[in-house]
């Protein structure tokens, strides 16, 4: 009773301050320069490739349909999360309204869920075009493919919902400085004055069910799809196989590693650089390799990007 009336008497945090990447005048102008460079260029892989998906009937396929929410989220991705990076690379440390705080972890949390559930779709989709080549009419039929689309996209708008209002619900009494380039789960607990067990457990149970729950489902389709290769007769078709699989289990397990390095963990994380570090990776890196790894070296699209070229 008398730890509420203590909390109660409090003043609770109205905005709070982001240190950013960093506090170097000088790195910080290269850096800005860097990232602004990464985020134009993810924006413009991303256009174009909805852009060829959208426009060409060859490409209207199970695959690309994928791909193209894939793209799309990417573009979302970045903007929820880049901006405020740059904001405070041009400005230094900047200060964000409490509402702004949680609107942008909002968007983030439900983000960076769809895109697990959707890598883990396109891992089975491959899964089933490889290992099942005569059932993938029926087995990926608009109903499914629309289905494990919008699965991704509400699901992770739902554990977004839960997760948000659980951390908004906490007491911020202040110091209010985030060590970091943007509003994310860690950092806000870390701040909070009051008792956050039941909230890290809430995080912790969806990070295990949503990260470790569709790279399960990835690894076993790539480990189906990698056992279908070797019984391959042609040694071609096989080094095409691998070269494809090799280069998407690169992008997810770079992604996979840092995400639930950061939030399947049972307890909050208390080395905060290492956290920016690990988060540039997800949040930067492989939003600008996605397009390149699963879109731009397929020759599918290539061809659809040259017949663009050409026709204009």
């Amino acid at each position: 009773m008398e730890r509420s009336l203590e909390l109660g008497n409090m003043t609770r945090v109205q905005q709070f301050v982001l240190l950013g990447l960093s506090t170097s005048l000088g790195i910080r102008d290269v850096l800005f320069a860097v990232f602004l460079t990464l985020y134009l260029l993810t924006l413009l892989e991303n256009t174009l490739i909805i852009y060829l998906i959208c426009s060409h009937r060859e490409l209207h396929k199970p695959m690309y349909f994928f791909l193209g929410n894939l793209s799309f989220l990417e573009m979302c991705y970045v903007s929820v999360t880049i901006p405020s990076l740059l904001m405070g690379l041009w400005t230094g440390p900047c200060h964000v309204p409490f509402t702004a705080c949680m609107t942008q972890l909002f968007f983030f949390i439900s983000l960076i869920c769809t895109e697990c559930t959707l890598l883990a779709s396109m891992a089975y989709d491959r899964y089933v075009a490889i290992c099942h080549p005569l059932h993938y009419p029926l087995l990926m039929r608009p109903q499914v493919f629309l289905g494990l689309a919008m699965t991704s996209w509400f699901g992770g708008l739902l554990v977004s919902v839960i997760k948000t209002a659980c951390i908004a619900s906490l007491s911020y009494c202040g110091p209010n400085v985030l060590n970091h380039f943007f509003c994310d789960v860690s950092p806000l607990l870390n701040l909070s004055c009051t008792h956050v067990a039941l909230t890290e457990l809430v995080d912790f149970i969806s990070a295990i069910v949503i990260l470790w729950g569709s790279l399960i489902i990835a690894i076993a389709s790539y480990v189906a799809i990698v056992r279908a290769v070797l019984h391959m007769p042609s040694a071609a078709a096989r080094c095409k196989a691998f070269s494809t699989c090799a280069s998407h289990l690169i992008v997810v397990g770079i992604f996979y590693s840092a995400t639930i390095f950061i939030y399947a963990r049972p307890n909050r994380i208390e080395a905060m650089d290492l956290n920016k570090i690990l988060s540039v990776i997800y949040t930067v890196v492989t939003p600008m390799c996605n397009p390149v790894i699963y879109c731009l070296r397929n020759k599918e699209v290539q061809a659809a990007f040259h017949r663009t070229i050409h026709s204009s």
